[in-house]
């Protein structure tokens, strides 16, 4: 194996494992739950000045998803970068603006809703927590490998070409096109306490999720045509249709 086969695989991995806990991270910021700054705690500045930040640092993270997941900006990056670790390199940069986001973040305290009775607020912990195991859970349909780079990394290493993606519709995705981003409105929205920074939050990812489908759809067209048309006709966007 070549010294630079083996700088491959160990980057990739580095990258995963940075992307691991940046995300375990993320979760307990978003739930609140033993995280040092979470999405409401630490000190709050003035109420605009956190408005602006906090919308600045979600623009970040989307800006850095569009551009890079984009075909024409992976074909210029190519010449840059190796292929192999395109991937990963657009792993590493959302790790870098999802860190950025939870380091950066001003809670604005103010309420929204806070639910109180004990059944409802388990109800919607349970739901939230229901979310996240969707969202991983449909990473391992799709490869969960292969989305976070590990995959292309060492099939470098090994001296062999990644297997390029494949339409197909296992489990969850036969009911649902999108079950990550269903998952990830599950686990923003499902909280026994709303204030308005976590508001802000949710509805700025909720929104970007949908501008992503809008982009990752027509990508799905150019890629699978026709098949892929005939899944959008008859399979639900982030519900399943009746």
């Amino acid at each position: 194996m070549r010294l630079r086969d083996l700088t491959f695989a160990l980057f990739s991995a580095l990258v995963y494992c940075m992307f691991l806990l940046v995300f375990l991270y993320a979760i307990g910021f978003v739930e609140n739950l033993l995280v040092p700054k979470s999405i409401d705690s630490g000190p709050s500045g003035a109420f605009s000045g956190s408005l602006v930040i906090n919308a600045a640092l979600l623009a970040v993270f989307a800006m850095q998803h569009s551009i890079m997941a984009r075909p024409a900006f992976k074909e210029a990056w190519t010449r840059i970068v190796p292929s192999q670790l395109e991937r990963s390199f657009f792993v590493l940069f959302a790790t870098a603006a999802l860190a950025l986001l939870c380091w950066q973040w001003r809670p604005l305290p103010q309420l929204v809703w806070n639910v109180n009775q004990p059944i409802a607020v388990r109800g919607l912990q349970l739901l939230s927590w229901l979310g996240w195991a969707m969202v991983l859970f449909s990473t391992f349909l799709i490869s969960h490998f292969q989305l976070f780079g590990l995959s292309q990394g060492f099939a470098a290493a090994g001296r062999r070409v990644a297997s390029a993606p494949e339409f197909s519709t296992p489990s969850l995705y036969r009911y649902l096109r999108h079950p990550i981003y269903a998952g990830f409105i599950v686990a923003f929205w499902a909280t026994p306490v709303m204030t308005l920074g976590h508001l802000e939050f949710a509805i700025a990812t909720t929104g970007y999720i949908f501008i992503g489908i809008w982009f990752e759809e027509r990508d799905l067209i150019t890629q699978f045509g026709e098949r892929y048309r005939r899944y959008r006709k008859t399979v639900g966007m982030l519900l399943p249709r009746i």
